[in-house]
């Protein structure tokens, strides 16, 4: 579940709604955390999917609730 949570992010990230869709996650879910990981993330992107995920959990109390959501329905 953590790595198609982790390709879901670097998806949300690079924009690319393929991959995503490959692995299980959904639009609702790009859509959710996307604006977040702009906003909070961005200084990570190139760095990985733990690190774009690491940088979300640290933010955790800036979230939106539909991105924050995304990571409890993901286990995170």
């Amino acid at each position: 579940m953590l790595r198609l949570f982790t390709a879901a992010l670097t998806t949300i990230v690079i924009f690319s709604g393929q991959a995503l869709a490959q692995q299980g996650g959904t639009e609702q879910e790009r859509q959710a955390c996307a604006p977040d990981v702009k906003k909070y993330c961005a200084s990570v992107i190139d760095q990985g999917d733990l690190v774009v995920l690491s940088c979300l959990q640290q933010n955790r109390s800036k979230l939106s609730p539909s991105c924050n959501r995304v990571l409890v329905d993901h286990g995170q």
